[in-house]
């Protein structure tokens, strides 16, 4: 491109994936009954990580509105507290809230994320939409809402690494809740094409807070401030009609590729429908960084054997994916709960040590015990190239890990192997009675008992639960 080119002040027509967002969510009728089937449980599981995370008081300092006073009379709502927020920073704490624990949904591709954040951002809107202008949005309305947010954050994931140029998998939150919330707040097509052209050139923030040797807590609300920012783009494109740059990705020199994405355009290996709600991997049953997932399930399964033969230890070997190496492998100290919850030796030592792994086993107090690290010092990490290429394939979508525990006379245990977690779609029958007895525990432990009743009977009659006003809804979780 000749220098007069650059600096051609012609307007250029918008870019094609900005477009194709804006068309899907506009135009697309989600007709999938496994797409809202799952939604509805995603829904309801990650309201339940909002409660779950209400016991943890540096997730809680970080709520409220952003400076005192800033609270509005009918505004968006904050499940499991009293606030009622404006939505942009509602959706900073519900987002926060639905995230810190590490406990929601998950999706993992070339690039890896959390598609329930999006919840922060929808929730919020819908809230203040229904509360502060009278707008009749039901539970239906809702899911409708995050399968197409799931669908954006996905697609984009299966193909394109953000965290190969070092950028956080948030930035796809801030871009998926952009356009829902665009368009939940009246906007068309022109109005989504212009808020995600701001998305896309706010860049996105650093994978700093998520690897040694800066792990920290700020992974566990940045979800939070992508919804926050996610909602701000909205209002502006929505309300204030603000004007769009259509060449936001493409412009050279200035667009996101050349600046953030070393050049390349972004690939899709399919179209926009309903198919990442309907395989989304659900944690359920440890609140631990998903690539570790089944390694736990190994470790819990060998706990019987190894839990009073301990000291007898001499080596322990991990087989996981290439992602799992690049992500939670860590030795040495670890600084803080943030750090142990994306430590693979962590995760599988707890399990074998106490036969079980919960949120509170990376506080300081359980972190002190002799035993984790010692076990850590004797495991051996390496990639399983079959774990690797099952975790991409489209059609299987695994997360493999195998442990074995090997001890000092010379003996050792059988190799433990598990393809994809209780959470995997390929597990669903298996996983949801699961998954629904993790969400009563978590709402009778942080709610009055006629709300979790009133839940449970919701989450029981599916078509009662739909029609249901989101006002009256998020009521149920008032705290």
């Amino acid at each position: 491109m000749s220098h007069a080119d650059i600096r051609s002040a012609t307007r250029p027509s918008p870019d094609q994936p900005m477009v194709d967002i804006a068309d899907y969510v506009i135009d697309t009728r989600i007709e999938s009954q496994e797409a809202y089937d799952t939604a509805r449980y995603m829904l309801l599981d990650s309201l339940a990580c909002a409660m779950l995370a209400m016991k943890f008081p540096d997730c809680v300092k970080h709520l409220g509105p952003l400076v005192p006073g800033g609270e509005i009379a009918g505004g968006a709502r904050v499940p499991g507290t009293k606030f009622e927020l404006d939505p942009a920073q509602a959706a900073f704490n519900i987002g926060t809230l639905v995230r810190w624990l590490d406990f929601n949904d998950t999706w993992l591709a070339a690039e890896w994320g959390h598609p329930s954040d999006n919840l922060g951002a929808i929730l919020a809107v819908a809230d203040w939409l229904a509360r502060k202008e009278g707008k009749a949005i039901t539970v239906r309305d809702v899911l409708g809402w995050a399968i197409k947010a799931h669908e954006i954050q996905g697609v984009y994931a299966l193909q394109n690494s953000f965290n190969r140029v070092g950028l956080d998998h948030v930035i796809l939150v801030r871009l998926a809740s952009t356009a829902v919330s665009t368009a939940m707040l009246g906007g068309g097509k022109e109005e989504i094409v212009n808020a995600v052209s701001h998305s896309w050139i706010d860049n996105g923030v650093l994978r700093t807070y998520r690897h040694a040797p800066n792990t920290g807590p700020r992974k566990s609300w940045a979800a939070g401030d992508a919804c926050r920012r996610a909602v701000t783009h909205a209002i502006n494109a929505a309300h204030k009609r603000v004007v769009g740059y259509p060449s936001a990705l493409s412009a050279k020199t200035w667009g996101f590729y050349d600046i953030a994405f070393q050049g390349r355009e972004f690939q899709f290996e399919r179209p926009f429908g309903s198919y990442v709600m309907e395989n989304v991997l659900f944690k359920i049953s440890y609140p631990a960084e998903f690539h570790a997932q089944t390694a736990v399930e190994c470790a819990m399964t060998l706990h019987g054997q190894v839990g009073g033969r301990i000291d007898q230890i001499e080596k322990i070997v991990i087989e996981t994916q290439e992602a799992g190496m690049r992500i939670i492998d860590k030795t040495g100290p670890l600084a803080n709960y943030a750090d142990r919850d994306h430590c693979i030796q962590y995760m599988v030592a707890v399990p074998l040590i106490f036969g079980r792994l919960a949120a509170a086993d990376y506080s300081d107090d359980i972190a002190a015990d002799p035993r984790i690290d010692a076990l850590r010092d004797v495991m051996e990490v390496r990639e399983n190239p079959r774990f690797t290429r099952d975790y991409f394939d489209p059609d299987r979508r695994y997360i493999g890990n195998s442990v074995q525990v090997f001890f000092k006379d010379g003996s050792s245990t059988d190799l433990v192997s598990i393809d994809y977690p209780i959470g995997h779609r390929k597990r669903r029958a298996e996983g949801i009675p699961v998954l629904m007895a993790k969400c009563a525990a978590a709402l009778r432990a942080h709610l009055p008992a006629d709300q979790v009743d009133r839940l449970l009977a919701l989450a029981a009659d599916p078509a009662a639960l739909d029609a249901l006003p989101v006002a009256d809804f998020l009521g149920l979780y008032r705290g």
